[in-house]
Protein backbone atom coordinates (compact mmCIF):
# COMPACT_ATOMS: atom_id res chain seq x y z
CA UNK A 1 0.00 0.00 0.00
CA UNK A 2 1.64 3.44 -1.24
CA UNK A 3 2.59 5.49 1.51
CA UNK A 4 2.18 9.60 2.08
CA UNK A 5 4.83 11.92 3.56
CA UNK A 6 2.11 15.09 3.91
CA UNK A 7 1.90 18.00 5.80
CA UNK A 8 -1.41 18.60 7.09
CA UNK A 9 -3.20 21.43 8.72
CA UNK A 10 -4.90 21.46 12.57
CA UNK A 11 -8.98 22.34 12.20
CA UNK A 12 -9.04 21.76 15.26
CA UNK A 13 -7.15 20.27 19.11
CA UNK A 14 -10.24 18.86 21.24
CA UNK A 15 -9.32 18.88 24.57
CA UNK A 16 -11.42 15.83 25.68
CA UNK A 17 -9.88 15.27 29.36
CA UNK A 18 -6.73 16.44 31.21
CA UNK A 19 -4.82 13.67 28.79
CA UNK A 20 -7.09 12.63 26.10
CA UNK A 21 -7.24 15.64 22.81
CA UNK A 22 -8.38 15.04 19.22
CA UNK A 23 -6.60 16.73 16.25
CA UNK A 24 -8.46 17.09 13.44
CA UNK A 25 -6.71 17.59 10.43
CA UNK A 26 -6.49 18.31 6.75
CA UNK A 27 -3.96 18.17 4.13
CA UNK A 28 -2.48 21.51 4.02
CA UNK A 29 -2.50 21.33 0.11
CA UNK A 30 -6.04 20.91 -0.13
CA UNK A 31 -5.70 17.04 -1.65
CA UNK A 32 -7.81 14.55 -0.74
CA UNK A 33 -6.72 12.09 2.15
CA UNK A 34 -5.68 9.04 0.74
CA UNK A 35 -7.26 5.83 2.00
CA UNK A 36 -6.60 4.03 5.04
CA UNK A 37 -7.79 0.49 6.03
CA UNK A 38 -9.30 0.23 9.80
CA UNK A 39 -6.28 -0.31 11.87
CA UNK A 40 -3.56 1.52 10.65
CA UNK A 41 -1.58 4.13 11.90
CA UNK A 42 0.40 7.51 11.30
CA UNK A 43 4.23 8.87 12.04
CA UNK A 44 3.88 12.21 13.24
CA UNK A 45 7.00 14.52 13.25
CA UNK A 46 7.15 16.61 16.47
CA UNK A 47 8.11 20.10 15.71
CA UNK A 48 10.06 22.74 18.22
CA UNK A 49 10.60 20.16 20.40
CA UNK A 50 14.61 19.74 20.50
CA UNK A 51 14.41 16.44 22.61
CA UNK A 52 12.38 14.71 20.68
CA UNK A 53 13.90 13.18 17.67
CA UNK A 54 11.92 10.51 16.66
CA UNK A 55 7.97 10.71 14.73
CA UNK A 56 5.60 9.33 16.94
CA UNK A 57 3.25 6.21 16.23
CA UNK A 58 -0.14 7.39 16.46
CA UNK A 59 -3.28 5.14 15.09
CA UNK A 60 -5.61 7.02 12.45
CA UNK A 61 -9.19 7.31 14.69
CA UNK A 62 -11.48 8.13 11.85
CA UNK A 63 -10.98 9.64 8.59
CA UNK A 64 -14.10 11.90 7.30
CA UNK A 65 -13.95 11.73 3.50
CA UNK A 66 -16.58 14.09 2.67
CA UNK A 67 -14.80 16.60 5.19
CA UNK A 68 -11.26 14.98 4.14
CA UNK A 69 -10.30 15.12 7.75
CA UNK A 70 -8.14 12.60 9.56
CA UNK A 71 -8.93 12.57 13.29
CA UNK A 72 -6.03 11.81 15.67
CA UNK A 73 -7.30 10.10 19.46
CA UNK A 74 -3.50 11.07 21.33
CA UNK A 75 -2.92 10.39 24.81
CA UNK A 76 -0.65 12.88 26.95
CA UNK A 77 2.56 10.32 27.73
CA UNK A 78 5.47 12.46 27.01
CA UNK A 79 7.35 15.43 25.78
CA UNK A 80 6.21 14.56 22.13
CA UNK A 81 2.64 14.29 23.18
CA UNK A 82 2.67 17.02 25.30
CA UNK A 83 4.29 18.97 22.38
CA UNK A 84 1.24 18.01 19.93
CA UNK A 85 -1.38 18.80 22.67
CA UNK A 86 -0.13 22.51 22.01
CA UNK A 87 -0.81 22.22 18.47
CA UNK A 88 -3.60 24.90 17.58
CA UNK A 89 -5.84 25.61 14.51
CA UNK A 90 -4.11 26.46 11.03
CA UNK A 91 -0.41 25.17 13.00
CA UNK A 92 0.75 22.31 10.63
CA UNK A 93 2.24 18.54 10.95
CA UNK A 94 4.25 16.46 9.40
CA UNK A 95 2.53 13.34 9.05
CA UNK A 96 3.84 9.63 7.30
CA UNK A 97 0.92 7.48 6.76
CA UNK A 98 -0.88 5.09 6.52
CA UNK A 99 1.75 2.73 7.48
CA UNK A 100 1.29 -1.15 9.05
CA UNK A 101 -1.78 -3.56 7.89
CA UNK A 102 -5.15 -3.06 9.39
CA UNK A 103 -7.85 -5.24 10.74
CA UNK A 104 -9.45 -7.69 8.37
CA UNK A 105 -12.87 -6.59 6.73
CA UNK A 106 -14.94 -9.41 5.67
CA UNK A 107 -16.85 -7.65 2.62
CA UNK A 108 -19.17 -10.13 1.83
CA UNK A 109 -20.50 -11.42 5.05
CA UNK A 110 -23.19 -8.14 5.75
CA UNK A 111 -24.79 -10.41 8.46
CA UNK A 112 -21.96 -10.90 10.39
CA UNK A 113 -21.64 -9.33 13.91
CA UNK A 114 -18.45 -7.93 15.56
CA UNK A 115 -17.81 -7.33 18.49
CA UNK A 116 -14.76 -4.57 19.21
CA UNK A 117 -13.29 -4.29 22.40
CA UNK A 118 -10.76 -1.18 23.50
CA UNK A 119 -9.26 -0.27 26.82
CA UNK A 120 -8.05 3.03 27.61
CA UNK A 121 -6.44 4.98 24.50
CA UNK A 122 -6.32 1.88 22.63
CA UNK A 123 -10.00 2.59 21.62
CA UNK A 124 -8.54 4.75 19.23
CA UNK A 125 -8.49 2.56 16.04
CA UNK A 126 -12.11 0.91 17.10
CA UNK A 127 -13.94 4.06 15.94
CA UNK A 128 -12.52 3.87 12.27
CA UNK A 129 -12.78 -0.15 12.41
CA UNK A 130 -16.51 0.37 13.03
CA UNK A 131 -17.36 2.26 10.44
CA UNK A 132 -15.80 0.62 7.97
CA UNK A 133 -17.64 -2.94 8.80
CA UNK A 134 -20.82 -1.22 9.00
CA UNK A 135 -20.30 0.60 5.48
CA UNK A 136 -20.05 -3.34 4.40
CA UNK A 137 -23.36 -3.99 6.45
CA UNK A 138 -21.76 -5.56 9.37
CA UNK A 139 -23.81 -5.34 12.90
CA UNK A 140 -21.14 -3.79 15.67
CA UNK A 141 -21.01 -3.44 19.18
CA UNK A 142 -18.07 -1.88 21.47
CA UNK A 143 -16.97 -2.88 24.11
CA UNK A 144 -15.04 -0.15 26.28
CA UNK A 145 -12.84 -0.20 29.51
CA UNK A 146 -11.37 2.31 31.46
CA UNK A 147 -10.28 3.13 35.70
CA UNK A 148 -13.18 5.61 35.43
CA UNK A 149 -15.97 6.86 33.02
CA UNK A 150 -13.53 9.93 32.52
CA UNK A 151 -11.00 7.66 30.94
CA UNK A 152 -13.69 6.71 28.09
CA UNK A 153 -13.36 8.68 25.36
CA UNK A 154 -15.79 9.60 22.19
CA UNK A 155 -18.71 7.27 23.52
CA UNK A 156 -21.08 9.70 21.43
CA UNK A 157 -19.36 9.12 18.61
CA UNK A 158 -19.15 5.11 19.14
CA UNK A 159 -22.91 5.33 19.85
CA UNK A 160 -23.13 6.55 15.90
CA UNK A 161 -21.68 3.23 14.74
CA UNK A 162 -22.96 0.51 17.36
CA UNK A 163 -24.56 -0.35 20.63
CA UNK A 164 -21.84 0.49 23.12
CA UNK A 165 -21.02 -1.37 26.72
CA UNK A 166 -19.00 0.11 29.29
CA UNK A 167 -16.74 -1.88 31.93
CA UNK A 168 -15.01 0.60 34.92
CA UNK A 169 -12.71 -0.63 37.37
CA UNK A 170 -13.94 2.22 39.71
CA UNK A 171 -17.92 1.19 39.37
CA UNK A 172 -18.45 5.07 37.87
CA UNK A 173 -21.49 4.60 35.44
CA UNK A 174 -22.29 6.90 32.11
CA UNK A 175 -25.71 7.43 31.97
CA UNK A 176 -28.36 5.52 29.35
CA UNK A 177 -25.25 2.95 28.61
CA UNK A 178 -24.74 -0.69 29.48
CA UNK A 179 -21.79 0.12 32.37
CA UNK A 180 -20.83 -3.11 34.26
CA UNK A 181 -17.87 -2.91 37.23
CA UNK A 182 -14.85 -4.69 36.64
CA UNK A 183 -12.80 -5.55 33.69
CA UNK A 184 -13.67 -6.02 30.12
CA UNK A 185 -13.60 -9.52 29.72
CA UNK A 186 -15.92 -9.55 33.26
CA UNK A 187 -18.94 -8.02 30.94
CA UNK A 188 -21.73 -9.96 30.40
CA UNK A 189 -22.18 -9.36 26.84
CA UNK A 190 -19.30 -11.64 26.21
CA UNK A 191 -21.46 -14.10 27.69
CA UNK A 192 -24.72 -13.36 26.70
CA UNK A 193 -23.51 -12.06 22.92
CA UNK A 194 -22.67 -14.10 19.90
CA UNK A 195 -20.44 -12.58 18.14
CA UNK A 196 -19.05 -13.84 14.30
CA UNK A 197 -15.68 -11.43 15.16
CA UNK A 198 -13.42 -9.99 18.01
CA UNK A 199 -11.30 -6.84 17.22
CA UNK A 200 -9.03 -5.88 20.21
CA UNK A 201 -6.93 -2.90 21.08
CA UNK A 202 -5.51 -2.02 24.03
CA UNK A 203 -2.80 -2.87 26.77
CA UNK A 204 -1.02 -6.10 26.77
CA UNK A 205 -3.10 -7.93 29.50
CA UNK A 206 -5.91 -6.35 29.08
CA UNK A 207 -5.23 -7.89 25.10
CA UNK A 208 -4.21 -11.51 26.40
CA UNK A 209 -7.03 -11.90 28.68
CA UNK A 210 -9.37 -11.15 25.76
CA UNK A 211 -7.49 -14.19 23.91
CA UNK A 212 -7.05 -16.55 27.00
CA UNK A 213 -11.61 -16.05 26.99
CA UNK A 214 -12.16 -16.25 23.28
CA UNK A 215 -9.55 -19.12 22.33
CA UNK A 216 -12.14 -21.55 23.26
CA UNK A 217 -15.14 -20.44 21.19
CA UNK A 218 -16.34 -22.56 18.89
CA UNK A 219 -16.73 -19.63 16.45
CA UNK A 220 -12.39 -19.51 16.37
CA UNK A 221 -12.68 -22.05 13.59
CA UNK A 222 -13.97 -18.86 11.22
CA UNK A 223 -10.99 -16.93 10.04
CA UNK A 224 -10.02 -13.90 11.04
CA UNK A 225 -12.25 -14.61 14.73
CA UNK A 226 -10.14 -12.37 16.31
CA UNK A 227 -7.76 -10.22 15.82
CA UNK A 228 -5.20 -7.70 18.27
CA UNK A 229 -3.93 -4.52 17.59
CA UNK A 230 -0.23 -4.61 19.02
CA UNK A 231 1.59 -1.76 20.74
CA UNK A 232 5.44 -1.62 20.95
CA UNK A 233 6.97 0.81 21.19
CA UNK A 234 8.02 1.69 17.53
CA UNK A 235 10.74 4.07 15.97
CA UNK A 236 10.51 4.23 12.07
CA UNK A 237 7.41 2.75 11.46
CA UNK A 238 8.40 1.34 7.95
CA UNK A 239 10.32 -2.37 9.52
CA UNK A 240 13.59 -0.55 9.50
CA UNK A 241 14.92 0.10 13.01
CA UNK A 242 13.30 -3.48 14.05
CA UNK A 243 12.70 -2.34 17.84
CA UNK A 244 9.38 -3.09 17.82
CA UNK A 245 9.84 -6.67 16.31
CA UNK A 246 7.49 -9.69 18.35
CA UNK A 247 7.82 -13.58 18.43
CA UNK A 248 5.34 -14.96 16.79
CA UNK A 249 4.70 -19.00 15.88
CA UNK A 250 6.25 -17.88 12.26
CA UNK A 251 8.88 -16.34 14.00
CA UNK A 252 9.72 -12.53 14.80
CA UNK A 253 7.76 -9.98 12.61
CA UNK A 254 7.80 -6.47 12.75
CA UNK A 255 4.84 -4.85 14.67
CA UNK A 256 4.98 -1.65 12.54
CA UNK A 257 5.19 -3.19 9.11
CA UNK A 258 3.67 -6.85 9.68
CA UNK A 259 1.32 -5.76 11.91
CA UNK A 260 0.19 -3.97 13.86
CA UNK A 261 -2.25 -6.19 13.71
CA UNK A 262 -2.13 -9.95 14.11
CA UNK A 263 -4.52 -12.70 14.30
CA UNK A 264 -4.28 -14.16 18.37
CA UNK A 265 -4.12 -17.94 16.47
CA UNK A 266 -0.47 -16.56 15.04
CA UNK A 267 0.80 -14.85 18.17
CA UNK A 268 2.67 -16.98 21.17
CA UNK A 269 0.01 -16.31 23.70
Amino acid sequence: MKKYITDFKVVANEQLSDRLFILRLTPADGSHIAPCRAGQFAELRVDDEPRVFLRRPISIHRVDYDANEMWLLIQRAGRGTNRLACLRARDQLNIIYPLGNGFTIEEQVPDMHYLLIGGGVGVAPLLETGYQLKQYGARVSFLLGGKSCAEIAQVAQFRKVGNVYITTEDGSVLEGLDCQRGFVTQHSVLKEGSFDAIRVCGPGPMMKAVARLVSSWKQNERPHFCEVSLENKMACGLGVCLCCVEDTKDGHKCVCSDGPVFDIKDLKW
